[in-house]
């Protein structure tokens, strides 16, 4: 199977877990509770610290420019987290603690995605919140920002260029993203970031199956998907498939109340294992279902954006529960984060300890291989169309190549191996434009590159491979039951 780094754009889910935030638009994982069950707060005296110290005296007092002492503490423990090269422990001072809290509390403004800083540059960390801007713009993991408003974004810190991508709502943002070989600007209109993580319906084919979707895991998942799966049994569902594609995980305490929903109590949800090795379990129980179990036939679909907590419920169902897991390889985040108030309204996210499946495996930087491998078409992986100027005939470039191939997937007859915008490829462009009620220029501008797009997006959903997959699965166990 092809290494796809990639998602469907058509996939509109969720953001991340990572070290700064886009306007806020991101879920983040965190496992408090489990932290201080295991770890001691004990603080590390060390030697070296002085050093820090002296430097800082010898700034304040003998600089000869102004000093911020604020701004330099924040630098300090910034550069201390960064030292540890891990995208997932990072000091946040207070706009940003703000930031986070605001995540996991509610509604927010923003973009709906999440940057890391990679190779000194700001990087996208995972997928972005379904429904959100960035998602729509097609935006993906692993995409390099390289623009902000036309403006650099190489020497400037995560936290300058963040601050430059948040804003209100109804306000546009320009980002010049790499992709790759391919470099392309999309705009963006910041929007309020969706917060619902559960949506539950009837299978359109069969009504004996409940279809649910859980974009992250969050404060309110576990009462959601409890909700959900109780309308869906009024409705008529036997039997249920819980897509956790793209969906880049939550809050411990919902993943495993929601987990041991779907095994016998006694179960291993989880284990944990921390600096020395100690390792614990935590497994299903009343207490953390209330009893209310999940005994119909059940499949999970993942992909590769299933992470953390989501690979968490995944792992779970599968080696506890032996439940099918059908998709793509997870992500493979196998490690386990607190955030801990630093006195001042800064905070510091840590990662404390490895979270391992049932069975005692580490799938971090691995992921967790499916039951039965399903994958979406080729085409799903193909980028955005740049929205940087118009495209027309005559044109050449790696983004008419890529328009070339989206136009390719949706049957007309256009060489998707070509970087010429062809007569071929404008006829197509006018077919588009005229069944969709567009202005007929043959040329593709940001309104006809949106229409491809959601075009495409919608033959891609009628062509997924792996919830087909799930649907015959459970038609196979509903006849054995």
């Amino acid at each position: 199977m092809k290494n796809k780094r990639q998602i469907p754009f058509h996939q509109y889910i969720i953001s991340i877990l990572c070290v700064a935030f886009l306007a806020g638009g991101s879920c983040y994982i965190y496992f408090d509770y489990q932290y201080k069950k295991q770890l001691a707060n004990t603080p590390v005296q060390n030697s070296e610290l002085k050093k820090v110290d002296n430097l800082y005296n010898e700034i304040i007092n003998n600089y000869v420019g102004k000093v911020d002492e604020k701004k330099l503490v924040d630098g300090a423990l910034k550069g201390m987290t960064e030292a540890l090269d891990d995208p997932y422990s990072s000091y946040l001072n207070e706009p940003e603690a703000d930031e986070l809290d605001q995540s996991l509390a509610g509604s927010f403004e923003g973009i709906g995605a999440t940057m890391t800083m990679m190779d000194e540059l700001p990087t996208v960390a995972q997928a972005p919140i379904e429904g959100s801007p960035a998602a729509k713009a097609g935006i993906k993991a692993n995409d390099i920002v390289i623009k902000v408003d036309d403006k650099e974004t190489e020497g400037k810190t995560l936290s300058q260029v963040v601050s430059k991508i948040r804003g209100k709502k109804g306000t546009e943002v320009r980002l010049t993203i790499k992709r790759g070989e391919e470099t392309f600007e999309l705009k963006i209109k910041r929007d309020t970031i969706p917060i619902e993580t559960v949506k539950g319906e009837i299978d359109k084919q069969d009504p004996t199956i409940g279809s649910i979707k859980i974009t992250s895991f969050g404060e309110n998942t576990y009462k959601e998907l409890q909700d959900t799966i109780k309308n869906l049994r009024k409705d008529g569902a036997k039997s249920f498939v819980i897509d956790l594609r793209q969906n880049p995980g939550g809050l411990l305490d919902q993943v495993e109340k929601m987990a041991s929903m779907f095994l016998e109590d006694g179960k291993t949800i989880v284990k944990f294992e921390d600096k020395k090795g100690n390792t614990s379990e935590d497994v299903a129980s009343t207490d953390l279902d209330g009893g209310f179990k999940v005994t119909e036939p059940t499949v999970v679909l993942v992909d590769e954006g299933s992470a953390s907590a989501s690979e968490i419920f995944a792992a779970a169902l599968k080696e506890s529960g032996n439940k099918k897991i059908i998709g793509t390889k997870t992500f493979g985040k196998g490690t386990v984060q607190t955030i801990k108030n630093l006195n001042d309204k800064s905070e510091i996210k840590l990662t404390v300890l490895k979270w391992l499946t049932p069975k005692g495996e580490w799938i971090h930087k691995k992921g967790l291989e499916p039951t039965i491998t399903a994958d979406y078409p080729d085409f799903a992986y193909l980028s955005p169309i740049s929205r940087d100027k118009t495209l027309k005939a005559g044109d050449s470039s790696p983004v008419v190549k890529n328009v070339n191939a989206l136009l390719n997937a949706l049957g007309y007859e256009v060489n998707p191996d070509t970087s010429d915008f062809t007569e071929q490829t404008k006829e197509a462009v006018n077919a588009v434009q005229t069944d969709n009620d567009l202005p007929v220029t043959g040329e593709v501008d940001n309104d006809t590159a949106a229409q491809i797009e959601i075009e495409v997006g919608k033959k891609i959903k009628d062509n997924d491979q792996a919830y087909e997959t799930a649907i015959k699965e459970l038609q196979h166990e509903n006849k054995k039951n």
